[in-house]
C-alpha cells in the first residue's frame, strides 16, 4: 500500500517524521534510484527506497523500542550534535545506539534534566510532539526569590509569549528557602523554552528545571525505585498503553510538526 515516504521512514524506525521530512528535503532519500520529493508516495513492498544510498529493507525493520531516560544536565536531546556535545545516544548501550533508529520524543534543553521518552516508533513521536496534542508534563522548577500568590496566579492563567497567550498551567509551591522557591509546574503545551521564558517574564528567573513525569509515566513511580540520572528503563505495559491511548486522540494525517525545547 502506498504511503508518504516520510511516514514510511518513521514507521520503519529510520527517523522521526520531522527528521524524515528534513532528510527528504536534503536529497538524502531515493525511491527507485531517483531523488525523492517531499510528499511523494511509495509502496515499501514494491518500491526500492534508500537513504544515503543504503537500501531500506523490510526484513531489517527493527523491533519497536520504548524507553524512559532520566536526562542529566549538559546532555543534548538529539541523536547527533554538530558542536560535539554529549547526546542522549551516549547514554545508551551499543546495541540500542546503532541500527535501531531510536530518537527522543520531544526535547529538554541542555540545562534541563529529567524524564525524556526515547523510541524508534516514528508515528508515535509524530503524534505526541504535534502542537495539537496535550499530554501533561510535570516539572520541578527552581526560581530566584519568592514569587507571591499574585504572580503564581498570573502564571496559572497564562502569559503572552511572542504575541500568543500560553495555555492555563498548574503551579504550586513545593518549598521555599532563603534565596529561591521550588515550584511544581504542570503544562499541557510545550513552546520553545516556555517555562524559562515565563519565569523570566514574571521576574523570577529559573535556577533549575527538572521534568519528573510525562503523563502517568514517572521517574519515580509510587512505591517504586527512582530512575537514576543518566539511566534508562523500558516502559511498562501500562505506560505503553497510556501512550497508545494518547495517540488515538490525534488524527492519522497531520501537517508539519515542530518539536520544542523546555
Amino acid at each position: 500500500m502506498e504511503e508518504r515516504l516520510q511516514k514510511i521512514l518513521s514507521q520503519w524506525g529510520v527517523a522521526s517524521r520531522r527528521q524524515a521530512e528534513a532528510m527528504i528535503l536534503a536529497g538524502r532519500v531515493q525511491c527507485n534510484g531517483v531523488v525523492a520529493e517531499l510528499g511523494q508516495k511509495a509502496d515499501p513492498e514494491t518500491d526500492a527506497i534508500a537513504v544515503d544510498g543504503k537500501p531500506i529493507q523490510l526484513l531489517h525493520r527493527p523491533n519497536s523500542v520504548y524507553l524512559l531516560l532520566n536526562k542529566p544536565i549538559g546532555v543534548v536531546s538529539t541523536r547527533f550534535d554538530p558542536q560535539g556535545r554529549p547526546t542522549i545516544m551516549h547514554l545508551l548501550p551499543p546495541e540500542l545506539r546503532e541500527g535501531q533508529g531510536i530518537h527522543p520524543v520531544g526535547r529538554l534543553d541542555a540545562d534541563s534534566t529529567g524524564a525524556l521518552l526515547l523510541t524508534n516508533d516514528g508515528e508515535l513521536t509524530f503524534k505526541l510532539t504535534h502542537p495539537r496534542h496535550s499530554v501533561p508534563k510535570t516539572y520541578h522548577v527552581g526560581v530566584q526569590g519568592h514569587p507571591p500568590e499574585a504572580v503564581l496566579k498570573q502564571w496559572r492563567q497564562g502569559v503572552v509569549l511572542e504575541g500568543r497567550k500560553t495555555r492555563p498551567a498548574q503551579v504550586r509551591v513545593i518549598l521555599r528557602d532563603a534565596t529561591q522557591t521550588c515550584l511544581e509546574v504542570i503544562l499541557k503545551e510545550g513552546r520553545n523554552r516556555q517555562i524559562r521564558r515565563t519565569a523570566e517574564l514574571l521576574g523570577y528567573p529559573v535556577t533549575y528545571l527538572h521534568r519528573t513525569a510525562i503523563g502517568s509515566i514517572q521517574l519515580q513511580p509510587p512505591g517504586g525505585v527512582p530512575l537514576a540520572q543518566g539511566h534508562y528503563r523500558y516502559l511498562k505495559d501500562c505506560e505503553l498503553r497510556f501512550l497508545q491511548d494518547q495517540i488515538k486522540l490525534i488524527p492519522t494525517e497531520l501537517g508539519g510538526v515542530k518539536e520544542w525545547n523546555k
